[in-house]
């Protein structure tokens, strides 16, 4: 892959000038479709295991478009190690993914973002819960400030207290580096129709504390689909929300009966998809596309996709803003097809019975 020339923009001064930043995320699935991780755990051994093949990914979505190289430590936590016993290996995972990514970044010219994410055992109800939750979120902030990190962010969080100790944390231990704070709206409890998060805080007023405690970025990760996650954005954008604006939703096809990713059935059999089977409710690229046109609408800057996400996803959502990224050389063009083809070149050699076998 080309070299690009380092950039000397950071992330808030590309946004305070109006610029668009797409980020690529959803490494966990991508590496488990190809099976280089385990759907339960879900915990990044590959970054130990296959170095290699997350130095290119990091590459492909770059060459797609991507204007940020996430270090790959999603579920690289303290919490999650211990599930597996590899908890010996925590700041090895951590300090190796960032140092991929890291390398990445620095060859292509992009922005380099560390990554907290949900713990899983946030509960107040324990005296010294809030303690060991920033215990986790530190040593990885400290790690990825160690390696360089240009931003953090702190993401799929559905309580909104874990979200504010999250924030907490990167302005306490991060050394003055932005914080990017997303959370994922479950939509089962509603204020007035508004997605509330798990504790009970409406979406939009979650947005609110968080600028006010001083995040860069604020918005919505993951658990929602394009359609569900741009209805809340707009709900968000309009309640006088001031920070740039985040939506990262995962690529699948979420309604409003099925508000999530975790709810979405199969539409053959009825039973739940998630989370081996997503593959019969992915969005198409038209729907990313559509994506792209409304975030631009809404007014969302800082934009991607997360869980399910694949270099060709973030290659249209790219195009949707009017970018051609690297990989457009190969965008589709069907005048060239076999059978479908319109190029004069193909027609002349498609008969009549062929065509109309293939309506």
């Amino acid at each position: 892959m080309k070299s690009k020339m380092p950039s000397t923009k950071g992330l808030l001064e590309r946004l305070d000038n109006g610029e668009k930043v797409v980020v690529a995320e959803g490494y966990l699935f991508n590496f488990e479709k190809r099976c280089y991780l385990q759907a339960g755990h879900f915990v990044p051994t590959v970054v130990l295991d296959h170095p290699e093949l997350v130095t290119q990914l990091h590459k492909e979505f770059v060459r797609a478009g991507s204007d940020v190289v996430q270090a790959f430590t999603y579920y690289a936590h303290r919490e999650k190690l211990q599930l597996i016993d590899k908890t010996a290996d925590l700041e090895t995972i951590n300090r190796n993914a960032l140092r991929i990514a890291r390398d990445v970044a620095r060859e292509t010219g992009t922005l380099f973002a560390g990554n907290i994410c949900n713990t899983n055992i946030y509960n107040l109800s324990e005296a010294d819960n809030k303690d060991k939750v920033k215990q986790i979120f530190k040593e990885q902030i400290e790690w990825a400030v160690d390696e360089g990190v240009d931003f953090i962010i702190a993401e799929t969080f559905v309580k909104f207290e874990e979200a504010a100790i999250a924030l907490e944390s990167i302005k306490e231990y991060g050394k003055g580096v932005p914080a990017v704070v997303t959370m994922a709206a479950t939509g089962l409890a509603t204020v007035e129709g508004h997605p509330t998060t798990v504790d009970k805080v409406e979406v939009a007023e979650a947005m609110k504390r968080l600028e006010a405690a001083g995040a860069d970025v604020v918005g919505l990760n993951c658990f929602n689909g394009p359609e569900t996650a741009l209805g809340v954005m707009s709900h968000i954008k309009k309640s006088g929300v001031k920070a740039p604006l985040a939506c990262l939703p995962v690529p699948y096809r979420t309604t409003t009966k099925e508000p999530t990713f975790l709810q979405l059935t199969d539409p053959i059999t009825g039973e739940k998809v998630f989370s081996a089977n997503l593959d019969c409710v992915m969005c198409s690229r038209d729907d990313i596309f559509k994506f792209g046109r409304r975030c631009d609408e809404i007014g969302i800057d800082y934009l991607g996709l997360c869980c399910g996400n694949s270099p060709h996803y973030t290659r249209t959502l790219c195009e949707s803003i009017g970018r051609r990224p690297p990989a457009s050389e190969y965008s589709p063009d069907m005048d060239l097809h076999g059978f479908f083809g319109t190029d004069e070149r193909v027609t002349k050699n498609v008969t009549k019975d062929v065509q109309d076998a293939l309506k």
